[in-house]
């Protein structure tokens, strides 16, 4: 039985997503119009078979297999490997090193200090704005996360954090704009200086702070990142393509699912306020929460939650069948390129009521367990979903309590928000919003 889908085009379907508005929209009409599973063309890999069924996801889940083809813009970070597309047997043990690092709570705990002084000042400077002047929510708050993740994977040792984070913005503007074909000021010979140099950096930045790590018998304080890294003998280069890969995955991502929440609840006054109240609860008369007191802001955890699955900061994510499967009754071929359209599992009206209507209650425990596992998949699924998934919901939760404690946010009338796929799920002309004092 043939897949349904759209008839092939010779342009490879780029006519067809751009019609649509970008490939995040464009898996919303397929499975409104084929259904839960649907072959189409995807640009850069020839057919693939997206699936928005998450029943039907779970024979795919075990998949530890991407294909390279949609990754190699991501190669000229990397020294020694593209670390996204590596083999599964090398993937495993590098995949397990990583979870031992970034989701445990002495390394969360480790840093949470330091995250709190950044969110913070964000909160302060915030603050101070005029009552008539919008904040940029993405713009601010993807630097923060930049700085967040940079303290985190560069530990106390990066001698100049504000640089690193400016030399990160060129190496990612430089090459996401190859991907999107986004206009870059300057001539082709001058972005690409620009941007080897500032990887240049990076890299050195990188290769002092082993040189520390080395220097200090791995003392604390130092990054844990690069320690276990180190401990483990992994080359420089490994070295350095492991860092460079945390910072692109954790900088963009944390931010704009801050931002999504709060866009979320300047539009909905009652949930904001129920937000505020459990913050005010939790922390009393503190300005931020202890690393233990997160665990006691459920709602706050709830209202995250939604906010990822009505806009997930990373709408898709692909694999390649290693083996023939049979999914809703279709056999797939092995060597397809299998699509998973986050967006469209997380709008899917079989396990998602009004599915675009804002409703934290959703993820109550009683509520969540009722629906399949892969319903809510905003950080992937299977052995290569997200490592960082635990730090980020960290990082999330306590800049959310810190900028709830202080502020109160509402939109900013006639500025239109507009969600646009540029590696996350962002907002055409960025989220405005007055923050006041509360």
């Amino acid at each position: 039985m043939d897949i349904p889908g759209p008839e092939p085009h010779p342009d490879g379907g780029a006519g067809a997503v751009a019609a649509a508005g970008g490939l995040h929209t464009y898996q919303l009409r397929l499975h409104a119009e084929y259904g839960p599973v649907v072959r189409f063309q995807l640009p850069g890999a020839d057919d693939a078979v997206s699936v928005a069924d998450p029943v039907l996801l779970e024979a795919t889940a075990h998949i530890n297999q991407r294909p390279k083809r949609l990754f190699e813009f991501l190669a000229p970070l990397c020294e020694a490997d593209n670390l996204q597309v590596l083999e599964a047997s090398e993937h495993g043990p590098w995949r397990r090193l990583l979870l031992s690092v970034f989701a445990g709570r002495p390394s969360h705990e480790q840093h949470f200090a330091r995250f709190t002084e950044l969110a913070t000042d964000l909160a302060d400077r915030w603050a101070g704005h005029a009552e008539d002047e919008p904040v940029e929510l993405q713009k601010d708050l993807t630097a923060l996360t930049l700085r967040m993740i940079c303290a985190y994977a560069l530990g106390g040792d990066a001698t100049d954090p504000e640089r690193v984070s400016v030399a990160f913005e060129v190496v990612l503007t430089e090459y996401l704009g190859r991907l999107y074909r986004v206009p870059v000021p300057g001539t082709e010979e001058e972005r690409a200086r620009r941007a080897e140099e500032a990887l240049a950096y990076l890299r050195a930045t990188v290769d002092e702070v082993v040189a520390a790590h080395h220097r200090s018998g791995g003392r604390a304080g130092r990054s844990d990142l690069i320690g276990a890294l180190v401990e483990s003998g992994a080359s420089p280069a490994r070295i350095r393509d492991t860092v460079m890969v945390t910072l692109l995955a954790a900088h963009h991502t944390t931010g704009v699912a801050v931002s999504w929440s709060l866009h979320l609840l300047g539009r909905h006054p009652e949930a904001a306020a129920r937000a505020a109240d459990e913050v005010d609860r939790v922390l009393g008369d503190r300005a931020a929460p202890s690393y233990a007191d997160l665990r006691r802001l459920t709602y706050l955890d709830m209202v995250l939650k939604e906010a990822m699955r009505l806009f997930p900061p990373g709408p898709y994510g692909a694999r390649e069948t290693t083996e023939p499967l049979v999914l809703g009754g279709y056999e797939i071929p092995a060597g397809t390129t299998l699509f998973y359209p986050f967006w469209a599992v997380h709008l899917n009206p079989d396990h998602w009521p009004d599915p675009e209507r804002f409703d934290p209650e959703r993820f109550t425990p009683e509520v969540a367990a009722g629906r399949p596992r892969l319903a809510y998949i905003p950080f992937g699924l299977g052995p290569r979903s997200c490592e960082g998934a635990s730090l980020a919901t960290v990082e999330a939760m306590l800049t959310l309590s810190v900028l709830l404690k202080r502020l109160t946010f509402r939109p900013v009338p006639g500025h239109e928000v507009r969600p646009i796929e540029r590696f996350v799920l962002w907002a055409a002309d960025d989220i405005r919003m007055y923050a006041r004092p509360r």
